[in-house]
């Protein structure tokens, strides 16, 4: 498929070993053949998602330096990451609704394009007003990027390839998230938080004119507007397993949000220590997401079960396992490894319980990555100032293994 030959070619619903009892059907059974030019597209995505979380994560790593430039508190800097979360988690319920005909690839061009706006005004912004402006933009991308990717993927790729294609673009999430804060560190001494910026926006330069030249057309999926939403709502299926996404990504980030305190007081590393840590972590998660794929395709009512498990043995692990050196790095790596292929797996099984609503689906998966996100840090918080890092971590675990154990047996009795 090319950017002329948009055609969508309708095939029957493929035969596998897991995706029989909720089959890839409605509009994205309609999906094209596999060729070079939907995989390619397919790249591009993944591409736009590493632009878009690359400057999502960048004040993480460059926050002392804003603060210190605009005159404002490294906590009130920081709340430019909590803007863009919340600002996504609206965006990716809202934007498929309030544009409910548009060709898909208009729509992702122009929430590429407003990411590289974004970037360019935090690097010019003058104030923390205008840098806060400039992170609403970025949220706007991000929620709507997200939301819609579910979808056009499915269209892009036969339905048994979907868990694979969701693999390619989330590496992109996988790459941002091992490169953007130690590069932006790096880099921020160098050249200056502003000109790390510029570079992200060159980043998004780049994904912007490969999705313009592989990019194809792609119709909205499934029935548009609120009523799409309202009926994706009414699913008791689907309710439940968004209370299972909220379970693995909020005990996921009531632990990880506090991996320096837990690394210092139960490893005792220092900060070339927690470097190391955390590269562990980033390449463990990385090779997750490569093996989610095949696995999303070929076992996927399994896979939601033993992912969350394993990540949550890690966190408990790294907790309770005395705090040696190879107990450490074993258990982060365990938990990095399978937290790194949830994404894939959330995304992949949503879809297959729900696919007539694609576009649906896929924002309140956003959404309510995005709100757990936020409650995660905040129980975490809690626990760590009230009892200590030690239970954020195995209960951040429980949430984990709870949310596997009732996708898994959801699955089963769909």
């Amino acid at each position: 498929m090319t950017t002329s030959d948009t055609r969508s070619i309708p095939v029957p619903p493929a035969s596998h070993p897991d995706t029989t009892s909720i089959s890839l059907a409605g509009t994205a059974g309609t999906t094209p053949t596999p060729t070079r030019g939907s995989w390619l597209g397919v790249a591009s995505l993944g591409l736009g998602v590493f632009a878009l979380v690359m400057g999502e994560f960048l004040p993480a790593s460059l926050l002392s330096r804003i603060a210190g430039d605009l005159g404002v508190s490294e906590g009130l800097a920081g709340q430019s990451v909590t803007v863009t979360a919340i600002v996504a988690a609206i965006a990716g319920i809202g934007l498929p609704v309030l544009l409910p005909r548009l060709d898909r690839r208009i729509v992702m061009l122009g929430l590429t394009a407003l990411a590289i706006a974004s970037d360019l005004l935090v690097a010019l912004a003058p104030n923390y007003p205008v840098l806060l402006a400039a992170r609403i933009l970025l949220g706007i991308a991000i929620g709507g990027f997200w939301a819609l990717s579910l979808a056009m993927t499915a269209q892009l790729v036969p339905s048994h390839h979907l868990g694979r294609a969701m693999t390619v673009v989330n590496t992109g999430v996988s790459l941002a998230t091992v490169a953007a804060i130690p590069l932006g560190t790096f880099l921020g001494e160098i050249w200056g938080w502003r000109w790390v910026f510029v570079l992200a926006a060159g980043i998004g330069a780049v994904a912007l004119l490969v999705q313009i030249v592989v990019l194809p057309s792609v119709a909205p999926s499934g029935a548009p507007g609120f009523r799409a939403l309202g009926s994706t709502l009414q699913s008791r299926l689907v309710l439940l397993g968004l209370v299972a996404v909220a379970l693995i990504a909020g005990g996921h980030f009531t632990g990880f949000t506090y991996i320096r305190p837990a690394a210092e007081s139960i490893g005792g590393l220092d900060a070339t220590g927690l470097a190391m840590l955390l590269l562990v972590y980033g390449v463990a998660a990385f090779a997750g997401n490569l093996i989610s794929g095949p696995l999303a395709d070929r076992w996927l009512r399994g896979a939601v079960l033993v992912f969350p498990v394993a990540m949550g043995a890690g966190m408990a692990v790294f907790a309770l396992g005395g705090g040696s050196a190879g107990s450490t790095i074993a258990s982060v790596a365990l938990w990095g490894l399978a937290f790194g292929g949830i994404p894939t797996l959330l995304q992949t099984w949503m879809a297959r319980a729900e696919p007539e609503r694609l576009e649906s689906v896929g924002g309140l998966v956003v959404a309510t990555f995005q709100v757990a996100i936020a409650v995660g840090a905040v129980v975490g918080g809690v626990l760590v100032d009230a009892v200590g890092v030690h239970t954020a971590l195995v209960v951040g675990g429980i949430a984990g293994i709870a949310g596997g154990v009732l996708l898994s047996s959801l699955r089963r009795r769909a």
